[in-house]
């Protein structure tokens, strides 16, 4: 099931890291740059309005005792020298209260701004945001001309200033949308590289997939070109020592599966015509054993019967060996199912120990000579290594025929299914002097293959082994018409020796 991470192509994982890492970088940027810029605004304006305010009350002297009406005439003057913005200036003398603005700006004053402003003699100033609106609040007491102990002595009249600190809220605001508005367009520039860079990435990555992929197809001998000293060019080469050591391995295997086959075949081919040469004398031998004595008689019907044997494993043997040279063939032609089955165990003398069930009408093309093989491998597999009643069924599945090959016998091992159909292989060790060369299952399951069907073997519910052969009706694209005129001798009497007559589980 694929993941998360699977549903994008590498492509675009490498193009969102990096614009990611670009987001990262400018938000970053961004942020500390607003941080700083900010900071460098308020401080500013802050700093103008902290000593402008500090000169008025430093320069103001009223006259003792205030009269509030000339106090707010002064409030006045001194908020007429505002710097950097106009302030409300707001007068505390005991209970008397004097405001340079018409607002109410009291509120925005703190106890703590307050209490320092009437006990520092240098004054304070805070930063307020009251109703979603920042305010700068300083506070400075105005201090007496009389000298004390050689020090200015507190009035107790105490300047308050209030300054809206709007400029600087569309300052902050204008730096806020630069940032945003810079960016998109900075992280669509950045998709250029980003595109560039996944592509340099990519290119080697496309062409491991493309030699992986002529590799997997047979071709040993691909390589990639090896550019640079980065990690990928480390990886293209390590790619190719692996694939010439790999090339190397394979050519050493099929050198030996050649010779192997190679051999197989010679031995096979040169012990023929001995072979020939004794089944002739063996025949003859056989007709008279009758007149021998005992011993002698039994001696030559041993000799006949492992010459027969030794004739069919070198005739399977041939065949093996065609299989593997892949030096084999169909010649179809379109036959009757039913009476090719019949042909088949007719030829062979089975009619009367067989069941069939053969219904007419299934036409199909394919090579009567190996379908004789198939069936006659199957059935004397059963007759031989299972008990009767044997059925031999034919019906239809799909675009398929199905030949069904059932025995009432003990059924195949469990352990013995995976095997049934590899070379040599018998399910009991005590049929190792068996009759049978452990080629026929083998040879039949490369005919099945070669006409394109699939083999099967399982234990049947009740008791005994069936195997189930499919074969497609059209017959395998590659297969080659017969030619016009009578079938070959082999389809319609018993198999020539290389059909592997010895059936074997």
């Amino acid at each position: 099931m694929p993941t998360a991470a699977s549903a994008f192509g590498l492509r675009t994982r490498l193009v969102l890291a990096f614009l990611l890492v670009a987001a990262v970088s400018a938000v970053t940027t961004a942020a500390l740059t607003y941080r700083e810029a900010r900071s460098a605004v308020l401080v500013r304006a802050q700093d103008t309005a902290v000593a402008s305010f500090r000169e008025e009350a430093e320069r103001f002297v009223p006259s003792l005792p205030l009269d509030p009406e000339s106090l707010r005439w002064n409030l006045y003057d001194i908020a007429a020298r505002a710097k950097p913005h106009p302030w409300i200036v707001f007068a505390e003398y005991g209970s008397l209260r004097a405001s340079s603005g018409d607002r109410p700006v009291s509120g925005v004053l703190t106890a703590e701004l307050r209490r320092t402003a009437h006990t520092s003699p240098h004054g304070t100033f805070e930063r307020v945001v009251k109703d979603g609106k920042a305010y700068l609040t300083i506070g400075m007491p105005v201090m007496t001309r009389v000298v004390a102990g050689g020090r200015a002595v507190p009035s107790g009249l105490v300047l308050f200033a209030v300054m809206p600190m709007t400029n600087e809220e569309v300052d902050i605001d204008a730096l806020v949308t630069a940032a945003r508005d810079g960016a998109l367009p900075g992280l669509a520039v950045a998709l250029v590289p980003a595109l560039l860079a996944a592509r340099s990435v990519l290119r080697p990555v496309r062409e491991l997939r493309r030699a992986a992929h002529s590799m997997g197809g047979g071709q040993l001998d691909t390589r990639i070109a090896v550019r640079g000293r980065d990690e990928m060019a480390a990886l293209a080469s390590t790619f190719n020592e692996s694939a010439a050591r790999l090339e190397h391995s394979v050519q050493e295997l099929r050198d030996a599966g050649t010779r192997a086959r190679r051999f197989a075949s010679d031995v096979s081919h040169e012990l023929r015509t001995p072979l020939a040469g004794m089944l002739a004398v063996t025949d003859v031998l056989d007709e008279d054993a009758g007149t021998l004595d005992p011993d002698t008689a039994r001696a030559v019907r041993l000799i006949s019967a492992e010459t027969g044997k030794l004739a069919v494993l070198v005739e399977d043997l041939m065949e093996i060996s065609r299989f593997d040279a892949r030096a084999v063939s169909l010649v179809t032609d379109e036959v009757d199912a039913a009476e090719a089955v019949r042909n088949t165990l007719s030829g062979r003398q089975w009619l009367d120990r067989i069941r069939t069930e053969l219904p007419e009408g299934f036409r199909i093309r394919l090579d009567p000579r190996r379908f004789d093989v198939i069936v006659a491998n199957l059935v004397g597999n059963a007759l031989r290594h299972g008990a009767g009643p044997v059925t031999v069924r034919l019906s239809k599945r799909g675009g398929a025929l199905i030949v069904e090959v059932h025995d009432n016998g003990p059924g195949i091992a469990p352990d013995a299914l995976p095997h049934i159909f590899d070379r040599f292989y018998k399910a009991d060790a005590a049929r190792a002097r068996s009759s049978g060369s452990g080629l026929g299952l083998a040879i039949t399951e490369e005919n099945v293959r070669l006409h394109g069907g699939t083999i099967h073997a399982r234990n049947a519910r009740g008791s005994g082994a069936l195997f189930t052969v499919e074969l497609p009706f059209e017959g395998p694209a590659s297969a080659t018409a017969a030619p016009d005129g009578p079938l070959p001798a082999q389809a319609a009497g018993p198999p020539d020796s290389r059909g592997g007559t010895g059936p074997t589980a």
